[in-house]
C-alpha cells in the first residue's frame, strides 16, 4: 500500500507555488481595476492546484512507464519506484484533472463559458507533457508550454475571471510569474540532461547543452524582474516586487556553479521560492498602488 505521505511526495508540493503565484499576481492585477472577488479567486486558485498536482502526476506515470525515470538523480518517483503502481499513479493523475475540470467549470459557469476552451487546453497540456505517443516535453517544448499555461494562462486567466477583463499588469505578470517557472523546468532538465539524453528525451538541455540551458536560466529569472519593471511603470508602488532579486541570487550560483544534483535540487526549491516572493511583493505593491 501507498502511504497518504508518498502520495504527497509524489505530488511534488514544493513545486505548487507554480501554481499559486499566477492567481496571487493575476488577482492583483485585477482588482487595481475593480472589486475582489473572493469566491473566483478562489475557484481559480483550486483550478490551479488541482492541474498542478495532475500534471505532477501524470509526468510520474508517463516518464515511469517510458522508463525515463529508472536512474533519476532527482526526488523520488512513485512509479519509477515502484512505490505505487503506474495504474494507480495514472488514476491519481485523472482525479485531480477532473477536479480541475470540475472547479473550472463552475468557474466558467459564472464567469465565461468561453474559459472552457482554456480549460481543455490546460489539461490536454498537462497530459500531453510526456503522455502520448509524441510528448511535446520530450521534443523541447517544456519551456514555451510552460510560459503559455503557468504564465499567461494563469495570470492573466486569473484576472480575467474577476471582471472579464485583463488589465496590462496582468499580462506582464504572466511573464513575472511565467519565466521563472520556465526556470525551474530548466533547472530540472539541466539536472538530467544525462539520464534524458539515454531516454531519448530531447529536453533545451539535452538539444542545446548546459551552457545554453544554463543561460537561459538566468535570463528568466532577470526578465521576471524586468517585466516587474513593465508594471512599476504603471503603478509605482509596484516596484517593490524588486526586492525578490536577493531571493534570485541564491538558485543563480547554483546553477552557474554547481552541476551535483543535490545541488539543482536545491536551485528549482529556491526558483520556486523566487517565484512566490515575487509574485507576492508585486501584488502587495499593486493593492497599495
Amino acid at each position: 500500500m501507498t502511504t497518504a505521505a508518498e502520495w504527497v511526495a509524489g505530488a511534488r508540493p514544493r513545486t505548487l507555488g507554480l501554481a499559486i503565484a499566477p492567481v496571487v499576481l493575476g488577482t492583483a492585477a485585477a482588482t487595481t481595476e475593480s472589486d475582489l472577488r473572493p469566491a473566483r479567486a478562489l475557484l481559480a486558485l483550486l483550478v490551479a492546484i488541482a492541474l498542478q498536482v495532475g500534471v505532477n502526476y501524470a509526468n510520474d506515470y508517463a516518464d515511469g512507464i517510458r522508463g525515463t525515470d529508472a536512474d533519476r538523480r532527482g526526488p523520488m518517483r512513485l512509479t519509477a519506484t515502484g512505490t505505487a503502481t503506474p495504474a494507480a499513479v495514472k488514476r491519481a493523475a485523472i482525479i485531480a484533472l477532473g477536479l480541475g475540470a470540475g472547479f473550472g467549470l463552475v468557474l466558467s459557469v459564472i464567469v465565461d463559458l468561453r474559459l472552457l476552451l482554456l480549460g481543455v487546453a490546460s489539461i490536454a497540456a498537462a497530459w500531453g507533457y510526456t503522455g502520448g505517443r509524441r510528448p511535446y516535453g520530450y521534443a523541447g517544448w517544456g519551456e514555451v508550454a510552460v510560459l503559455a499555461f503557468f504564465g499567461f494562462a494563469a495570470c492573466a486567466g486569473s484576472a480575467y475571471v474577476q471582471d472579464a477583463t485583463v488589465p496590462a499588469a496582468a499580462w506582464w505578470g504572466s511573464l513575472v510569474v511565467g519565466l521563472p517557472a520556465c526556470a525551474v523546468l530548466l533547472v530540472n532538465n539541466i539536472r538530467d540532461v544525462e539520464t534524458d539524453t539515454v531516454a531519448g528525451k530531447r529536453t533545451l538541455a539535452v538539444r542545446f547543452g548546459r551552457p545554453f540551458a544554463t543561460r537561459l536560466f538566468v535570463g528568466c529569472l532577470v526578465g521576471s524582474l524586468v517585466s516587474v519593471i513593465a508594471i512599476a511603470i504603471g503603478t509605482p508602488s509596484a516596484a517593490v516586487g524588486l526586492v525578490a532579486v536577493v531571493f534570485a541570487l541564491g538558485p543563480i550560483r547554483l546553477v552557474v556553479r554547481r552541476s551535483d544534483p543535490p545541488s539543482l535540487v536545491a536551485a528549482l526549491v529556491g526558483t520556486v521560492r523566487f517565484t512566490i516572493v515575487v509574485a507576492l511583493l508585486t501584488a502587495i505593491g499593486l493593492g497599495f498602488g
